[in-house]
């Protein structure tokens, strides 16, 4: 995706248009409106006008277009109007998606004060500008997602990332390869990319590039010192990281620019390694389908099977682990231990999940406190997550368990439950301010406001006879009324008795009606109760806010342990239903599954139904496995749930097998599927090809190669050498003889088996009977050299003359071929069949002796040597060989 610059601040449209309007004396309104929109050129500006947002010129078209609302227009000045479009405030949210959606970025522009005592034009300023990745309202954001802003710069082969998701104060930094550049974005999904102006980048989020927005490194370093009042930055880990370092300069400098009050929820910066996980390729996470299963991603996926978190904290750390693989052995296990424990524990394990299920997303309830938006219900709803935190130590405290350090990083937060316990109420409302939010007993002065409120009557009663006893005037009265407020009514008969410090204020026939102090301050308290209530219950809230963010670091370590524990019992839940087992992580290069299942295929089948396999690969015995077999018999299921098992196993899960022995991996690669890349005028062939040179060019020795149908995207001998040459280098190039499973459609390359050592021959079993095909999806020892393609065709449901016409066509052929084996030479063939010959031309065998020569010559190549153009004429040459001897007798 192209980068769309945003322009520099300018304001020459801006002031032309004040100009323009000068002659007709523009509203003292529009003139502040225009100043504001002057600033933010490239967004909507939602102007506040009292209860709307209201929007203007080209802003009330883009709105008005994209939210299918009516488009007015308003005076500016006499005789001149423009285009004006509005929402009403209290909808905000929901029309704000919709804005983001339709690609527009929004700035709002909110009234200052209270505009009912301002005396002039209320003064208005933008308060902060929504992008797709600094969005904080709840409903508008996925509860098991992280939604991320990203901000990426490149430098050569050097390359460094910063995010964040202000929904969590999540903040991390890290500088990679350029070359891992994708796969960690793609890891990241971030919903908006941030770039210095002049640098492109294809991905598929929106980005935008800004001018002036990444400092120099000094500058980054001052920023974020700045930020974290440090001294060093040292501590954040990435001082010898200068991009990562300015990345994370410019995720400042951008909210600073567009979130005013967001930094404060910024409470650290983590500097990470991508060394310290399987980084995994945007193709293999398709094809693996860990995300989005299905054509158009809605089917299942492995999320999908092993989430059954209870919490959004649980389902976003699920997907986090599930990205990101783990390379160290000892953390695998200690994961495995964990999960075996609560499998071996089933009450624990429920209890756990009951628990949970009670439990609210107390990372973004702390954020929203930190930002002072919280709402009372969710702080109430933090008190509650926190009051289970005492069972879930008990429940899950056991030796040697393995869940010790998780349960050290449960912290009940005893003193924050026992204040939001005193000073909240049990069921607030939504908003603060009504006299219902705050705990009575928390502030003496609120009670008094509140029995003020509460009580009136009740006090003026009260006051009504302490009165009446001091003065001695049994008929003494308080009463109201609109002009003069709050008054002590006495007769006539009794004036005389009217203490010195009765005020009078009006005169009636039978009566005169006085005031005191006392009355006055009363009537104010009264009259005022509500304002002051209000003033007085939204100063403790905050408060109350500040000191719960006082704890904001010890409440962040218990909403992390919370959501591992989450995880933990997900996967737990997951190998309980779906009948997983333990595998064994070490670090040797073995491989060894039995039985084992395709996790997402499985689910999809009737109970019980998925036909298992096995696998035994080595670096020492065989290391490649060669798999053939007839389209729609399994090939690529099975070549997938290896794959599979390895990711699950590496993020701490049990898997679907009997056993599993895994000796770590470093990097999953999968090249499996045809498709075009027309956005960049690339053919199947193209990127499969670049997609396997990109494989070839990373992989290691701990590797796992996943490889399906290599070469089929261009003809047939060109396919097949590239096949053999590309199963001959990852057999004997020194870096690799990594772990592979080569799957293919090409039974001339059975016989590479016979030369290449640590290569096998493996097949999908068929099962024919009376002229039917039965596909029986076990892999079985040793090659086949049929693909049954007609019997797929019919299953599919091609027409029956189409079937039978091509039943026709094959016979000839399979009886050259059988003749072919006989020796009999290319003449007699073509007497066999002239005419359908030359219209199906036979394939050569790999290993004729026509073709011999090259296979040798191929075998002797130094491909790591070879320059690309090198290695392009050579295949070439190869061609046109080949086709030549596909002419001549052998």
């Amino acid at each position: 995706m192209t980068a769309r610059k945003e322009p520099k601040v300018t304001a020459n449209h801006v002031t032309s248009r004040v100009e323009d309007h000068a002659r007709t004396s523009p509203t003292p309104l529009r003139r502040q409106y225009l100043e504001i929109k002057q600033r933010f050129p490239d967004e909507i500006l939602l102007f506040r006008l009292g209860d709307f947002y209201e929007t203007f010129d080209q802003d009330a078209h883009s709105l008005s277009e994209a939210l299918g609302i009516v488009l007015t227009s308003r005076e500016i000045g006499k005789g001149q109007r423009v285009p004006m479009a509005g929402i009403p405030h209290h909808a905000l949210e929901s029309y704000l998606s919709r804005l983001l959606d339709r690609g527009h970025r929004v700035a709002i522009c909110e009234q200052k004060g209270d505009p009912t005592l301002s005396k002039g034009l209320v003064e208005r300023d933008v308060v902060r500008v929504i992008t797709p990745g600094t969005i904080i309202e709840p409903n508008m954001l996925q509860s098991k997602t992280n939604n991320y802003l990203a901000v990426v710069i490149i430098e050569g082969d050097q390359a460094g990332i910063a995010y964040t998701d202000i929904s969590t104060s999540t903040f991390e930094t890290t500088q990679l390869k350029t070359k891992l550049l994708a796969a960690e974005l793609d890891r990241i999904a971030p919903a908006e990319i941030v770039v210095p102006a002049g640098q492109g980048l294809d991905y598929t989020a929106k980005i935008f590039a800004i001018d002036s927005l990444i400092p120099d490194l000094l500058g980054a370093r001052q920023k974020i010192l700045e930020h974290f009042q440090a001294s060093s930055i040292e501590p954040f880990g990435c001082q010898d990281s200068p991009l990562a370092i300015q990345a994370a300069a410019g995720i400042l400098n951008y909210l600073e620019r567009t979130q005013k009050d967001t930094l404060t929820s910024l409470p650290t910066l983590r500097t990470y390694s991508t060394g310290d996980f399987m980084p995994i390729d945007p193709q293999t996470r398709r094809s693996l389908e860990l995300f989005e299963g299905g054509r158009f991603g809605n089917g299942l996926s492995l999320c999908n099977i092993l989430d059954h978190t209870n919490t959004p904290m649980g389902g976003r750390l699920l997907r986090e682990w599930l990205g990101q693989p783990l390379l160290d052995v000892y953390e695998i296990s200690n994961r495995h231990d964990m999960v075996e424990w609560l499998v071996s524990n089933p009450g624990a394990k429920m209890a756990t999940t009951k628990l949970l299920k009670t439990s609210s997303d107390i990372e973004r309830i702390l954020t929203r406190i930190r930002r002072q938006i919280v709402s009372p219900k969710e702080v109430v709803a933090l008190r509650r997550t926190l009051e289970i935190v005492p069972h879930l130590i008990d429940l899950l405290s056991e030796e040697s368990n393995g869940l010790n350090l998780l349960i050290s990083d449960l912290d009940p937060c005893i003193k924050t439950v026992q204040l939001i316990a005193s000073a909240i109420t049990e069921e607030p409302p939504a908003t603060v301010g009504d006299g219902n939010t705050i705990q009575s007993g928390f502030s003496k002065d609120l009670d008094e406001i509140r029995e003020i409120s509460t009580n009136a009557t009740a006090h003026l009663a009260k006051m009504e006879s302490q009165e009446r006893h001091e003065a001695g005037i049994p008929s003494l009265k308080v009463g109201y009324n609109k002009v003069f407020g709050y008054y002590i009514e006495v007769t006539k008969a009794n004036v005389s008795r009217v203490p010195t410090k009765y005020i009078r204020r009006q005169t009636l026939v039978n009566a005169e009606r006085y005031i005191t102090p006392e009355l006055k301050d009363h009537e104010n308290a009264i009259l005022n109760a509500h304002e002051r209530m209000e003033r007085l219950e939204t100063s403790l809230f905050q408060e109350i806010c500040a000191r719960l963010s006082e704890d904001s670091s010890i409440l962040s370590r218990t909403a992390k342990a919370l959501a591992r524990v989450d995880v933990l019992t997900s996967l737990a839940h997951a190998a309980f239903i779906n009948g997983y087992t333990r595998p064994s992580v070490d670090n040797s290069n073995f491989l060894r599954v039995r039985n084992g299942r395709h996790p997402i295929v499985e689910n999809a089948l009737a109970k019980g139904s998925f036909i298992p396999n096995s696998i035994e690969l080595s670096d020492e015995t065989i290391s490649l496995m060669l798999l053939t077999g007839p389209n729609m018999s399994g090939k690529s299921t099975y070549i997938r749930q290896v794959a599979l098992i390895v990711l699950m196993a590496q993020i701490g899960s049990f898997v679907p097998a009997s056993v599993a022995q895994i000796g770590l991996v470093d990097r999953i690669f999968t090249r499996i599927g045809l498709q075009d890349d027309l956005s960049v005028g690339q053919s199947t062939f193209m990127v499969e090809m670049t997609e396997t040179a990109a494989i070839l060019n990373q992989a290691t020795s701990r590797s796992l190669l996943i490889l399906d149908e290599i070469g089929r995207g261009t003809s047939t001998y060109d396919g097949l050498v590239i096949a053999q040459a590309v199963v001959e280098y990852i057999h004997s190039h020194p870096r690799l003889g990594c772990r592979t499973l080569f799957a293919t459609h090409y039974h001339e390359l059975t016989e590479l088996a016979r030369h290449l050592p640590h290569a096998a021959n493996y097949s999908v079993a068929v099962l024919e009977n009376a002229g039917e095909v039965v596909f029986l999806h076990q892999i079985v020892s040793g090659g086949t050299d049929r693909s049954y393609g007609i019997h797929v065709a019919k299953i599919a449901g091609l027409p029956n003359p189409i079937i039978s016409r091509a039943q026709e066509l094959l016979a000839p052929l399979e009886q050259q071929k059988h003749l072919g084996k006989k020796g009999i030479n290319e003449a007699q063939l073509q007497e066999e069949g002239t005419r359908t010959q030359s219209q199906n031309p036979v394939q050569l065998g790999l290993f004729d002796s026509s073709t011999r020569g090259l296979i040798n010559e191929l075998g002797l190549l130094d491909i790591s040597t070879m320059t690309p153009l090198e290695a392009i004429n050579k295949l070439y040459e190869f061609q046109k060989l080949i086709k030549e001897a596909g002419h001549q007798e052998p």
